[in-house]
């Protein structure tokens, strides 16, 4: 089999900054912050106040309102991100051999407020008051299968779940299957709707969220020297891979090619990375392998910089093990400092970000940048934008499990 090549076609996001692409890489490139107080439920007695909420998303615009009432919000945002992907890209499923077509989009916590809306029925009103919906509205999988079932994508179909690190195997994971010949264009990310009680207790009480709640736009600052933990965001990053041939023959638009993928396991603990980030740089040196490209012909990383004292010093150890002197010439920055860590999300949002910065020639900055760590002493593309030419782009995202993905995007020519 020859290796076939994949590229990148079409981009949906909802993000706190934005569910609109180019208002969300406008706010991006601004430093404008999405973090603000919650509204979804009462913060009173949370450690954490804060968070990064969409507020511009109506899903009766995207699906029946039967069909919203009967889907958790995770599914509803992964159908709204998938069918802007697909205006964005311009594949007409009335034209295509629908078994050629696949779902790959996963969560890295699934329906946390159906669980949380139907433990109070079980327990106010008894088991027989319990949704015949509940399952097929919390479980993980049925982000892809509703969206697969609503633009009647017949090909490979499957969810990942792998925490922070979820998006971004999903889009490798696709990239693959289109390599192997199964499939020619695949419908691939991640979606999470985790800001509720429930999931602000569980993080409060791993002491793993900023307090700072009185600066909420200054909350999230992967890096700096006085971080104190992540910003929960929500929202979806769904992207159309496409194999190059199926895409030249339709005389697609290309953001970016796929060029590399890395996974890795850190098999050493449940939420803490191993020790010098040695998982994340074993990830990234798969994907450069795969991408046959040399450490220095990177010239941006998006960080997995999350804004927690641990995470961003290993992460931070682990690009200067893979990149050596040329560590220090890259441009590496964190777009959770603006958009709060979307979770099981985050990768593929941060992938439209790599491939804008790619089709403009432009680098996101890590806002709230002030104080400057020893341990963490790279280039962060500090609070403000900046314009350089963009050739390859590495995303990392690591997730609790020890789970560890890296993604290389490049110019296409």
């Amino acid at each position: 089999m020859s290796e076939r090549r994949v590229v990148i076609t079409g981009i949906g996001v909802l993000t706190p900054l934005s569910s609109e692409l180019e208002l969300f890489w406008q706010n991006l490139t601004a430093g404008k912050s999405g973090i603000g107080p919650v509204t979804r439920f009462d913060t009173t007695q949370f450690d954490c106040k804060i968070g990064g909420e969409v507020r511009d998303f109506n899903a009766e615009e995207f699906m029946p309102v039967k069909e919203a009432r009967r889907t958790d919000r995770f599914v509803r945002y992964a159908v709204g991100a998938a069918k802007k992907a697909m205006t964005d890209s311009g594949v007409d499923m009335a034209k295509e051999d629908v078994n050629r077509v696949g779902v790959l989009i996963g969560s890295g916590i699934g329906g946390m407020e159906t669980i949380e809306d139907q433990v109070g029925t079980l327990i106010r009103k008894g088991p027989g008051r319990v949704s015949p919906f509940m399952i097929p509205m919390l479980i993980v999988n049925m982000a892809s299968g509703y969206v697969s079932m609503l633009l009647g994508a017949k090909g490979p179909n499957l969810a990942v779940v792998s925490a922070c690190a979820t998006a971004t195997h999903a889009l490798g994971e696709a990239a693959r299957t289109i390599v192997h010949n199964d499939a020619d264009i695949m419908i691939a990310g991640g979606s999470e709707a985790a800001v509720t009680q429930m999931g602000y207790a569980g993080f409060c009480a791993m002491k793993a969220m900023s307090t700072r709640n009185s600066e909420p736009e200054r909350a999230s600052r992967p890096f700096d020297a006085q971080r104190d933990g992540f910003v929960m965001g929500e929202g979806a990053g769904v992207c159309i891979l496409e194999s190059l041939e199926h895409a030249r023959k339709r005389h697609a638009k290309i953001y970016c090619e796929v060029a590399g993928y890395g996974i890795t396991g850190d098999a050493y603990h449940m939420s803490a990375p191993a020790p010098e980030g040695e998982g994340a740089a074993r990830s990234m040196i798969m994907a450069l392998g795969h991408a046959k490209l040399n450490p220095d012909q990177v010239d941006y990383i998006n960080a997995h910089g999350t804004s927690t004292p641990v995470g961003d010093k290993c992460e931070t150890q682990a690009i200067k093990k893979v990149f050596g002197a040329h560590a220090k010439k890259l441009a590496v920055s964190s777009t959770k400092s603006m958009t709060g860590h979307l979770l099981g999300a985050a990768g593929a949002v941060e992938t439209a970000a790599c491939a804008l910065a790619i089709r403009d020639g432009i680098v996101p900055p890590t806002i709230n940048y002030e104080n400057p760590d020893p341990d963490c002493d790279l280039d962060y593309v500090p609070n403000k934008a900046r314009q350089m030419k963009v050739d390859v782009c590495l995303n990392n995202s690591l997730g609790f499990g020890g789970h560890n993905a890296t993604i290389i995007v490049k110019r296409h020519e």
